[in-house]
């Protein structure tokens, strides 16, 4: 049964295998997972996106040359109450109708200790664009479930927004302003690029 807050990865990783430079990864969103709390009254609920999908640009020899986008379908969102994930979808909080999907752009990738990464970009909700920065651990490259397939993993990302800079108020004070993130990454390796 899936932890309801960390979708965990299952990151094959018994023989390392060296990523050349530039290598591209579409993200599994199979083995991935995007993963959110916020305060509900006096505790927290829980939810997650179901469809997304994503594309990194790895380069290993020069992590800052790395780069990934990511698009979310706003409609997939999951908290496991059929009334709750279609308010969400309301005009009242996401507008899907309007704003279909959640995006992100990596500007800058750096290395801030061994294999931690600072990942910048520009993060677009509801119609509302800005600069977000967050961490997130570098796992690696090994063998996937397929002969010959290659996988890499990118674990224990985290992050905080405030829903009020996307504009979405609805019930203050009785739901949370700030939104925590988690996001746990497997990517498969394209082949032949």
């Amino acid at each position: 049964m899936r932890h309801p807050f960390r979708v965990l990865l299952a990151i094959v990783a018994l023989a390392a295998v060296p990523a050349s430079a530039q290598d591209v990864y579409r993200i599994d969103p199979v083995h991935s997972g995007i993963a959110f709390t916020i305060r509900h009254l006096l505790s927290k609920t829980s939810g997650r996106f179901t469809k997304f999908s994503g594309e990194i640009h790895l380069d290993t020899k020069d992590i800052t040359k790395s780069s990934v986008e990511v698009t979310i379908d706003a409609s997939s969102i999951n908290t496991d109450s059929t009334m709750r994930d279609n308010d969400l979808r309301s005009s009242n909080f996401f507008d899907v109708a309007k704003y279909p999907t959640i995006t992100f752009k990596s500007t800058s990738v750096k290395e801030v200790a061994k294999g931690k990464l600072q990942i910048t970009g520009t993060f677009t909700l509801h119609g509302v664009t800005k600069q977000i920065t967050f961490p997130i651990t570098d796992a690696g490259t090994g063998p996937g479930m397929r002969p010959g397939s290659v996988v890499a993993g990118f674990i224990d990302g985290a992050l905080t927004l405030d829903r009020d800079d996307y504009g979405i108020k609805t019930y203050d004070g009785l739901v949370g302003r700030h939104v925590a993130i988690t996001l746990d990454v497997e990517a498969d390796k394209v082949q032949g690029k």
